[in-house]
């Protein structure tokens, strides 16, 4: 049993505006992450940790969309692993899986679900990233470059992250006790050295940060849809 944890907020100080609901295609960016995983087979339940002032317009969506596989719909903290955390104790017990999904990445597909979750029973955990094409720099204070990166075994990791739901308990309860910060779930994992393979991804699956991302993704998902 796989349960998805979507992780939904985030401030969008960047964007000045909500852009978890700013209208893509016809509905809300968020509404596409979430029927991603609605739509998924092997996905059992959704957990939706949003921001404790917004979680009416969050249950306002469940209903408008009819996502009958969201069972939670909850607060989070003030960091994203505190989020996290939040939705990991309203995983239900038998869930064997867990996933973990940025709301503002609106171009995940349950192909691309499915594909991590048989990485992840195969290894432990398992998460999308996309390989690195650019040329990297390392620059000092004032901005002047000192250096190159090798780029040949780095990966840009996205979401989801998927991980056997023992794991990634275990790893959260190392986080608390090392009291450090992390930003995502294979960062937590690496603290207790889990296993965690990545799938590279050459499809688009980007996060929603700068009102230029909003274009590029209506743009992407009528193409898809074609």
């Amino acid at each position: 049993m796989l349960t998805a944890i979507i992780v939904a907020g985030g401030s969008s100080r960047r964007m000045g505006f909500d852009k978890l609901f700013a209208p893509l295609e016809g509905r809300p960016v968020v509404a596409h992450a979430i029927a991603a995983f609605e739509r998924t087979q092997s996905v059992e339940g959704i957990i939706i940790v949003g921001r404790a002032e917004g979680l009416s317009d969050f249950e306002a969506l469940v209903a408008h969309e009819g996502f009958g596989k969201v069972s939670a719909i909850i607060p989070g903290g003030a960091r994203r692993q505190d989020s996290v955390r939040c939705g990991l104790a309203q995983v239900k017990p038998e869930a064997e899986f867990v996933a973990v999904h940025d709301a503002a990445r609106p171009l995940v597909s349950p192909e691309l679900i499915e594909q991590i979750f048989a990485l992840a029973r195969r290894h432990g955990g398992a998460a999308s990233a996309a390989p690195i094409a650019d040329t990297l720099k390392r620059v000092d204070a004032e901005r002047l470059v000192i250096g190159g990166v090798d780029r040949a075994d780095l990966f840009a990791v996205q979401t989801p992250q998927i991980f056997g739901r023992d794991l990634l308990e275990s790893a959260y309860r190392a986080v608390e006790d090392a009291a450090v910060e992390v930003t995502d779930e294979i960062s937590a994992v690496e603290l207790v050295h889990g296993k965690v393979a990545l799938l590279p991804n050459d499809a688009p699956n980007f996060k929603i940060t700068y009102p230029a991302d909003l274009e590029l993704a209506e743009f992407l998902l009528q193409r898809r849809a074609r």
